[in-house]
C-alpha cells in the first residue's frame, strides 16, 4: 500500500540541521537508516555535492551544472532561494520482474537555486539518498527568459575519494554497446558507457548509471584527471549535446552502494527512480520462452535472404511451430520473413526494408493461422537497418498488421553505427526515437524487444511493455566471431544488467555448433547454458539452438520447468568475472531455481539452502557438468540427478572450467 509520508522528528532534524548550515551554505540528506549521506553547499556561489557511505566518503566535493550555448555558464552565479526536504515510502508491485513486491523508500531534498545576475537563469536540483545508493537531478523551469535551450556540455564530475576497480565498455563507438567488458583502474579510463561497475579500495561495490531518460541525451563518463569521473553527454551529430524548448528534466544521475558486488544485483535504485506503470491494459503480455528461426542464420546453416538456403520460408516455419507445439511451448520468433534482406544489408547504408510485405517462399497470414491452430503465437520482427526514415513512415502499418495477425511481441533491431546513418543510438535523438516507439507499440498492445538499442534505464516500470534488449554482447557473437570468452558470463550481472533485462539468447545444447561456421563455438558446456536462465534475468527467455540439437535431449526437461517471472531473487554468491550463484523463487509456485556458473577455471562450491522455506522439503532436479566435462573435453555432456534436501543442508557444486549447475527445487 502507497504510503507517503512527512515524518515530524525527521524534519525537525532537518530544520535544526539547515538552520545550523544556512549560515555556511551546506544542507545534508541521510538515508533513511543512516547508511549513505549527500552534503550540498555553495562554494562562491557554485553548486557541489559530497557523497558519504557510514564513514567513508566516496565523492569529495564535486561540481554540477551545465554549460549553454554562447558561453553562458550555469554552474555558476547562484544563491540558494529555497530547501526542502520531504520523506517518501511505498511498496509496489512489478507486473512482472525479478522481484514481485519492491519498496521505495528514500529522503529526498529540492535546492532552488537562482542566478544573481545576468539572465537570472533557474536550476532545480533534486537529491535522493537510499539506503543502497544516492541520485539526483536536474530541472530547469519554465522562466522569464522564453528561449531555446541548448545544453554544450554537463559540468557534473564524481570526485571518487579513492581509486578502484572498474569493468568497462568504450563508449560511441560502431558497434554502439556491444563490447567486452574491460577491467582497469578508474584512473586510467577513457570515455564509457554505464553502468560503470566499480570496486573500490574501501572495499564497496560500485555501480555509475542513469534513471528515468527522457528527451535528454545519455549521460557517459570520462577520466578528467586523478580518480575524477565527469558526466560527458552523447552529442547531436552537429555538437550541440541537449536542445530543448523552456524546460528541461535531466534524468537521475545514480549511484548504488552496496557492501559487497552481489548486492548490486538485488538493489532496485534504478526502478524506484522511475514513474509508476502508465499502461492501463498489461494482460496482452505474460512472460515466457521461445523458439527461433535465427540461430540457423547465425551459423551459416541459413540466410537471411531469398536463396536456396532461406531461413525463413512457409515450410520451414510451419515446421519449427509443430516443433514448439510438440514440446509444450507457445511462442516462436521468425527473422528475415519480410521483403527488403539482401547478402548486404548489414553494412552502414540507408537499407530499405518492408514491414507489411511477405519474402518470396514466405507468407505471414498463412504462417500465422497456421500457428494459431497449433497453440503458438509468432513473435513479430522488424529490422530497421537503422533506416528510421524509412521505419517511421511504415511504423503503424506494421504495428497493425501485427495487431490484425494476434501477435503481441515485436523485436525491432537496429543494426548500424548510426541511427540513419548520423545520429548516435545513445544521443537526445535516439533517446527520443526509442521512446516514442514504445509508447506506439503500447497503442497496438505490443510487447518490445530490442536490440541494438540505447541502454535500459528503468523504463519498464512505467511501461512495462519494455519487456527487454540486447544492448551488450550476446550469444550471436559465438557463432561468427571469436566468441564471448567464458568470463563474460561473469561479468555482465554485476555490470550490463544493473540497468535491467537482457536477451543474451542462451540454451544452445550443442555448444560446439557443429553445422555451423569452422573454429567457431560456444565457450562454455551445456549445463552453463542451463544455467544462464537463472543467472540472466529476462521476461522472455529465447531457447536458441536448433530444433534437431533439443529433440530427444533430458535436459530439454530444465527448459520446460524454468520460468521467467519471480516472486524473489537473490545472488547467494559470486566475484565478478570469476563466478556467481543465483536463486529465484517462481512467482506461481512454490519452487526455487538455482543457477551457477564459473570462468575458465574449474570451480568447488558449497552453497548453502537457507533460502528454502525451513517447514517444508524439497527435490533437488540437478543439472550438471558431467564428469570431467569443461569447455574442452565433453563440454556437451549433463549429468542430472535427485536428491531429497532441506533449508538447513548445505549442497556441493562441482562446476568444470566453464562450466555451471541449474537445479530446481521442488517443493515436495
Amino acid at each position: 500500500m502507497l504510503k507517503k509520508l512527512l515524518l515530524l522528528p525527521f524534519l525537525l532534524t532537518v530544520m535544526i540541521s539547515n538552520a545550523q548550515s544556512k549560515k555556511s551554505k551546506s544542507y545534508e540528506l541521510i538515508s533513511p537508516e543512516g547508511k549513505n549521506k549527500i552534503q550540498f553547499q555553495l562554494v562562491n556561489n557554485a553548486p557541489k555535492y559530497a557523497v558519504n557511505h557510514g564513514n567513508i566518503q566516496l565523492i569529495s566535493p564535486s561540481d554540477m551544472g551545465f554549460a549553454l550555448k554562447g558561453n553562458e555558464d550555469l554552474s555558476t552565479n547562484f544563491e540558494i532561494k529555497k530547501v526542502e526536504n520531504t520523506t517518501f515510502d511505498e511498496t509496489w508491485n512489478q507486473v512482472w520482474g525479478e522481484k514481485k513486491q519492491i519498496r521505495n523508500h528514500y529522503n529526498q531534498m529540492v535546492v532552488q537555486l537562482q542566478q544573481i545576475s545576468g539572465n537570472k537563469r533557474k536550476l532545480e536540483i533534486q537529491f535522493r539518498a537510499y539506503d543502497d545508493g544516492i541520485a539526483f537531478r536536474y530541472v530547469y523551469p519554465k522562466q522569464k527568459t522564453k528561449d531555446s535551450i541548448f545544453i554544450m556540455d554537463e559540468k557534473t564530475t564524481f570526485n571518487l575519494k579513492e581509486d578502484g576497480k572498474a569493468w568497462w565498455i568504450p563508449a560511441n563507438r560502431e558497434n554502439r554497446d556491444e563490447y567486452l567488458f574491460q577491467e582497469a583502474a578508474v584512473s586510467t579510463l577513457d570515455t564509457v558507457l554505464t553502468p560503470l561497475t566499480i570496486e573500490s579500495k574501501s572495499g564497496l561495490a560500485l555501480s555509475f548509471h542513469e534513471a528515468n531518460l527522457i528527451d535528454f541525451a545519455s549521460m557517459t563518463l570520462v577520466n578528467t584527471i586523478g580518480n575524477q569521473l565527469k558526466s560527458d553527454l552523447v552529442p547531436w551529430a552537429d555538437g550541440v549535446k541537449v536542445r530543448v524548448k523552456d524546460s528541461f528534466t535531466s534524468s537521475w544521475r545514480t549511484l548504488q552502494i552496496a557492501e559487497k558486488p552481489t548486492d548490486l544485483i538485488t538493489s532496485y535504485l534504478i526502478l524506484n527512480l522511475n514513474e509508476p506503470n502508465k499502461l492501463a491494459n498489461t494482460n496482452y503480455f505474460k512472460p515466457y520462452k521461445y523458439f527461433g528461426i535465427w540461430w540457423g542464420m547465425h551459423i551459416g546453416k541459413y540466410t537471411f535472404w531469398e536463396s536456396n538456403k532461406q531461413g525463413a520460408t512457409t515450410v520451414r516455419a510451419k515446421q519449427y511451430i509443430d516443433f514448439t507445439a510438440k514440446e509444450g511451448f507457445h511462442h516462436l520468433l521468425i527473422e528475415g520473413w519480410n521483403k527488403g534482406w539482401t547478402r548486404k544489408w548489414y553494412e552502414n547504408h540507408m537499407h530499405m526494408f518492408s514491414f507489411t510485405k511477405s519474402a518470396d517462399n514466405f507468407d505471414l497470414e498463412k504462417v500465422a493461422e497456421y500457428a494459431k491452430e497449433k497453440g503458438v503465437e509468432l513473435i513479430g520482427y522488424h529490422e530497421t537497418g537503422s533506416n528510421l526514415i524509412n521505419y517511421l513512415k511504415e511504423i503503424d502499418e506494421g504495428f497493425a498488421l501485427y495487431k490484425k495477425l494476434g501477435i503481441h511481441t515485436v523485436k525491432i533491431g537496429h543494426v548500424g553505427s548510426k541511427l540513419n546513418m548520423k545520429e548516435w543510438h545513445f544521443g537526445q535523438f535516439g533517446v527520443n526515437y526509442f521512446r516514442y516507439v514504445l509508447e506506439k507499440a503500447a497503442q497496438y498492445d505490443l510487447a518490445v524487444l530490442y536490440h541494438e538499442s540505447i541502454k535500459d534505464t528503468g523504463e519498464r516500470r512505467t511501461f512495462p511493455n519494455m519487456v527487454s534488449r540486447e544492448a551488450a554482447r550476446g550469444q550471436e557473437y559465438n557463432a561468427w566471431s571469436e566468441g564471448n570468452p567464458p568470463s563474460h558470463l561473469t561479468i555482465i550481472p554485476f555490470t550490463r544488467l544493473l540497468s535491467g533485462p537482457m536477451d543474451f539468447t542462451p540454451g544452445i545444447f550443442d555448444v560446439e555448433v557443429k553445422q555451423g561456421y569452422a573454429d567457431r563455438r560456444v565457450h562454455g558446456t551445456a549445463a552453463q547454458q542451463l544455467a544462464l536462465y537463472v543467472t540472466i534475468y529476462s521476461p522472455i527467455q529465447m531457447m536458441a539452438d536448433l530444433p534437431e540439437n533439443y529433440e530427444g535431449k533430458p535436459a530439454l526437461q530444465f527448459l520446460k520447468d524454468v520460468p521467467t517471472d519471480w516472486e524473489d531473487t537473490k545472488v547467494l554468491d559470486g566475484k565478478i568475472g570469476e563466478y556467481i550463484t543465483t536463486v529465484r523463487k517462481d512467482r506461481n509456485s512454490a519452487d526455487w531455481y538455482l543457477g551457477s556458473i564459473t570462468n575458465e577455471k574449474s570451480r568447488d562450491l558449497e552453497v548453502s539452502l537457507s533460502f528454502l522455506d525451513s517447514n517444508a522439503t524439497y527435490e533437488a532436479q540437478i543439472y550438471a557438468d558431467a564428469e570431467g566435462t569443461d569447455e574442452k573435453h565433453n563440454p556437451s555432456a549433463i549429468a542430472i540427478s535427485k536428491k531429497t534436501v532441506k533449508s538447513t543442508d548445505v549442497l556441493k557444486l562441482q562446476l568444470g572450467g566453464a562450466g555451471g549447475t541449474a537445479i530446481r527445487f521442488k517443493k515436495m
